[in-house]
């Protein structure tokens, strides 16, 4: 007896074989994203280690001009622009004049599941203490420099602690910019008077944040207040409080003591 195939089945079986393939190719496909992924994860410390051997060889091969921070003012006079790629958060607390502002990092505003797991993550790994925020990279970072600085300007690229800077002077250099100087060491080693900061501010401080700004507990706080003992500034204050909470107790629990032990 020969087998009848209706003309329906035999229109669906291709079908069901496509899905099954196109289901095949997207778990192999997904299964490869995971494993870059996890690749990607696993040693961050290593693609950094890279990247710093890297952007130290331009600046001993010369490519890149390290410069400290009492070197940029008479850059600045001498025809150099200095592009600032901190975030805003750290401008306000202290703008360099006439730089040039484009943040290489910028903070992640992603409000979903995965992002707020990132940001708590942030503040549970010292942001609370430092106030570090969770940061993605700023993908028009090149095209904001290109419409503010030309190509043939001598550029001084300097952030806040001199790491992001060093990261962005290795972009302007693959995007034509010929004259490039870092600021070793970036804002924080810079004295009072090395730059010219808007309003007079410290841009020691524009990095700080966090608990540790409270209570005056930075290294910024520490080399301004150097001449000062542990008792000055708003740590000395918190350690003043703290003392005289300790003696208040202290004297409050002597009556309550000499009942105990048969005093009047």
């Amino acid at each position: 007896m020969k087998t009848v195939v209706s003309s329906r089945n035999a229109a669906v079986a291709p079908r069901a074989k496509a899905t099954r393939s196109r289901t095949l190719v997207s778990k192999t496909n997904g299964a490869l994203a995971r494993r870059v992924a996890c690749r990607a994860e696993a040693d961050p410390k290593q693609a950094m280690e890279e990247q710093m051997k890297r952007l130290q060889a331009q600046v001993s091969e010369g490519k890149i001009k390290a410069v400290n921070a009492a070197e940029v003012g008479n850059l600045i006079q001498n025809g150099w622009t200095l592009l600032d790629v901190r975030p805003p958060e750290e401008v306000q607390k202290g703008a360099v004049e006439n730089a040039v502002e484009v943040p290489l990092f910028v903070i992640d505003d992603d409000t979903s599941p995965g992002g707020l797991l990132k940001q708590m993550s942030a503040f549970g790994m010292g942001g609370w203490w430092l106030g570090n925020k969770h940061m993605k990279l700023n993908t028009k970072f090149m095209g904001s420099v290109r419409k503010g600085i030309p190509t043939d300007a001598s550029v001084i690229v300097g952030c806040q602690k001199g790491l992001r800077s060093l990261s962005a002077c290795e972009q302007l250099a693959k995007s034509g910019y010929q004259k490039v100087a870092w600021v070793t060491g970036g804002f924080d080693s810079a004295e009072p008077g090395d730059l010219p900061v808007k309003e007079g501010q410290d841009i020691r401080f524009a990095g700080n944040g966090g608990l540790s700004d409270v209570v005056g507990w930075t290294d910024a706080h520490k080399k301004a207040n150097k001449d000062q003992s542990v008792f000055d500034g708003p740590f000395g204050i918190v350690l003043k409080v703290a003392f005289a909470v300790i003696i208040i107790d202290g004297l409050t629990a002597v009556p309550t003591l000499s009942k105990l032990f048969g005093g009047e």
